[in-house]
């Protein structure tokens, strides 16, 4: 596979994977936290999970045995881009430009 398409799912796989896990355990622990489809716990929660599937899957599309190096680098940075947008609030301040109701922190 081409190392390039290696390393961009790899990077997305990392981003999704980060960002199903404020919203799965949320969700299982019966809060609130912003979403697009909507603030519930079980929206949540069931999207956290969607977003590990979709996580799963292009790691398994990025054939990351190939360029092994190269897709953990741009895993760990899409994990910490997330980590950084979650960090900053970004879910909250989303849901407001959104014009969706924001839950209390």
């Amino acid at each position: 596979m081409i190392m390039t398409l290696a390393i961009v799912l790899s990077f997305l796989a990392g981003l999704m994977g980060a960002n199903g896990i404020p919203h799965f355990v949320l969700g299982i622990t019966a809060r609130e936290y912003p979403n697009l489809t909507g603030n519930s716990p079980v929206r949540n929660a069931v999207g956290g999970v969607g977003a590990f599937v979709i996580a799963g899957l292009l790691t398994f599309w990025a054939q990351v045995g190939d360029h092994p190096l190269a897709a953990a680098g741009a895993a760990v940075v899409g994990v910490l881009v997330m980590s950084v947008f979650h960090a900053r609030g970004g879910a909250y301040r989303l849901n407001a430009r959104f014009g969706k109701p924001v839950p209390v922190k």
